[in-house]
């Protein structure tokens, strides 16, 4: 008879789902993860690596076509769109494949099938699962009734929908469609400029699509700092996007091959625009809906699960992880969130997550990365600031490389020097923003940046220059 009994029960395997159970795993609980559909759940299959896999294959075909740049000759360059999401699945296929070893090397079962949560206690948690089109492997757990004496919700999230965006899958595409396109369309309108809608609006403007993207808030990118979502901005108007801020998409008409789109900014007259095709790409909410978290009385905000800074939630019992509890919506979160929340069950007195260290990365041309506080938001601390920026185009490395348009832009405290946050826009830089997310986490000051010393020639000089910069230090400008 199967065992239907574990310490650890965690539902969801996306990368903070299937990370929380190895850790568990290794801390000594008798662990499984229930999945309903496919292992890596959206970030592995839909999104954070499919995406990057598409976008590396516009990378490639941007430096193809400027061959001439570097002293090499192109022609006749051209893309094969069904070739190029075949190797992005490829790239899927293969994760899933490092979810299932991982969780046989750390021995973590596996239960296939969408589960309902039934009741709650300490150390007494129950709850049940059905099938779903996901069949079960032969031989392996599914449909039943289980216990477990700590049950870890890392269900993610899904896009948002809209009241008059909703998506069709034909004409009006969330992420799902546009990775998997039926059709490369050659006029795109993307919804929404976040990091996903920015991310598709680069991809499918480098393939060769007339892209507009219309934000309902004043800046682009609105989670960065407004210096650098400003100078991103100028280098997508050059490589042709639309961009229309503090304008609205009011309606979608569609026809049976396009959508035509009522924009309005406010200033008069609504337009109307015809699209091949529209990216509803306006955020996320939390899966939290039909496994049985209102019956428990599970306490949720604004689509997310409530927890503590170690996943608890208001139910003994009862944790969660990952985008389901709330923002920001990063894999990374949810990996780090979880291994917090499991070392806190085994009585590690692990540090809560702290926010304001999370970084994030946006992986469009050219990239976005960015930690800790925006300079706006230092100031709205009442902190007293100094602030630094070095630009690309006084870096070697980036110029022999093709790539000086980027600038790094550092905030210190004036009083302690603290480093409060680091922004970056350029090549490669989702790749360096780890440097001040180390530096943060061990509280680094000014001097120790000033000691510090970077190998040249790399891009990374492009960091300690700007911390110069902070203190009037600067060497290269």
């Amino acid at each position: 008879m199967a065992d239907t009994s574990f310490d650890v029960v965690v539902i969801g395997s996306g990368p903070g789902g299937y990370v929380t159970a190895i850790r568990a795993a290794q801390l000594g609980f008798k662990t499984a993860i229930v999945e309903k559909a496919y292992l890596g759940g959206i970030c592995n299959n839909w999104g954070c690596i499919p995406t990057k896999a598409l976008l590396r294959s516009a990378e490639i075909y941007h430096y193809m076509k400027h061959a001439k740049d570097y002293g090499l000759s192109a022609d006749n360059v051209s893309f094969d769109p069904k070739a190029v999401i075949a190797r992005s699945r490829g790239v899927v296929k293969r994760l899933n494949g490092g979810v299932e070893y991982l969780m046989n090397k750390n021995k973590i079962t596996i239960i296939w099938g969408e589960a309902t949560l039934q009741e709650a206690g300490n150390g007494s948690g129950k709850f049940t699962v059905k099938k779903t089109e996901a069949a079960a492997p032969k031989g392996a757990l599914g449909e039943g009734a289980y216990t477990a004496k700590h049950i870890i919700v890392a269900t993610g999230a899904r896009p948002r929908v809209l009241p008059g965006l909703e998506p069709d899958k034909k004409l009006v595409w969330t992420y799902f469609e546009a990775m998997n396109p039926d059709k490369m369309p050659k006029s795109l309108l993307v919804v929404g400029s976040g990091a996903i809608g920015i991310e598709f609006a680069s991809f499918y403007r480098t393939m060769g699509a007339e892209v507009t993207v219309v934000e309902v808030l004043p800046q682009i990118l609105p989670v960065e700092d407004a210096e650098i979502a400003g100078f991103a901005r100028k280098q997508f108007e050059k490589q042709g996007f639309k961009i229309l801020a503090n304008t609205k998409v009011t309606k979608l008409d569609k026809k049976a091959d396009s959508v035509i789109a009522t924009i309005d900014d406010g200033k008069g007259k609504p337009q109307t625009v015809e699209f091949d095709r529209v990216i509803s790409a306006v955020g996320v909410v939390g899966n939290i809906e039909g496994f049985g978290l209102e019956k428990l009385g599970v306490k949720t905000d604004r689509g997310c699960i409530v927890i503590d800074g170690y996943g608890k939630t208001n139910v003994p019992g009862i944790y969660a992880i990952g985008d389901v509890a709330g923002p920001p919506m990063l894999a990374h979160k949810a990996e780090h969130e979880g291994v917090i929340c499991v070392e806190a069950i085994k009585g590690l007195h692990p540090h809560p997550m702290d926010k304001t260290l999370i970084p994030g990365c946006t992986y469009c041309h050219p990239q976005i990365a960015s930690v800790g506080l925006t300079e706006a938001k230092a100031k709205e601390a009442g902190k007293d600031i100094r602030v630094g920026r070095f630009p690309f185009v006084g870096n070697g490395k980036a110029i022999a490389q093709g790539e000086d348009q980027g600038m790094v832009k550092v905030i210190f405290d004036k009083k302690t020097g603290q480093l409060l946050g680091a922004h970056m826009v350029g090549h490669e830089v989702t790749e360096l923003i780890q440097g001040f997310v180390v530096a943060m986490n061990l509280e680094t000051t000014e001097e120790e940046l000033f000691h510090t010393i970077f190998p040249h020639p790399t891009i990374s000089e492009t960091m300690k220059e700007a911390v110069l910069d902070a203190y009037g230090r600067v060497l290269n400008m």
